[in-house]
């Protein structure tokens, strides 16, 4: 996520910001992809909220140990000047009881001028899958 793209937005360029954040967020590094946030970025993310990138790497990192195996898939939505809002899915493996999920999702974006995301929104729900429908990931092989 070191490409940083400014508002205000053109399809193009909000295009090529989705793409930098999934593939940020697929490289599950928490310390890569807190740094497409602001200082004081404000989250929603499902009934959780809070402010700031050392929260956001703190978040990702419990995430990431607890979604095994994820794989993201962002699509835009919509645009305007300094918002983008994203449908997204994402599988990923309970590390407690190996049960597989899809999530399904949507956020609403908003950049500072900088290009900084100040404002993420994400609303998710998961629904129970078995590993043979898959079709964002690979279950590993034991």
């Amino acid at each position: 996520m070191s490409q940083i793209i400014a508002p205000p937005f053109t399809h193009e360029t909000a295009l090529e910001k989705v793409q930098l954040a999934e593939d940020g967020w697929n490289s599950r590094d928490p310390e890569r992809v807190a740094q497409a946030y602001s200082e004081n970025s404000e989250w929603r993310n499902r009934d959780v909220f809070f402010q700031g990138r050392a929260a956001i790497k703190n978040f990702l990192k419990g995430k990431w140990d607890r979604e095994l195996h994820y794989k993201l898939k962002k699509e835009l939505w919509a645009y305007t000047d300094n918002h983008i809002a994203v449908r997204f899915e994402y599988e990923w493996q309970n590390a407690q009881t190996g049960q597989w999920f899809r999530s399904y999702g949507n956020e609403q974006w908003e950049f500072n001028p900088d290009g900084l995301m100040a404002r993420r929104y994400a609303s998710i729900n998961d629904l129970a899958i078995d590993p043979k429908d898959l079709r964002i990931t690979t279950a590993p092989t034991p």
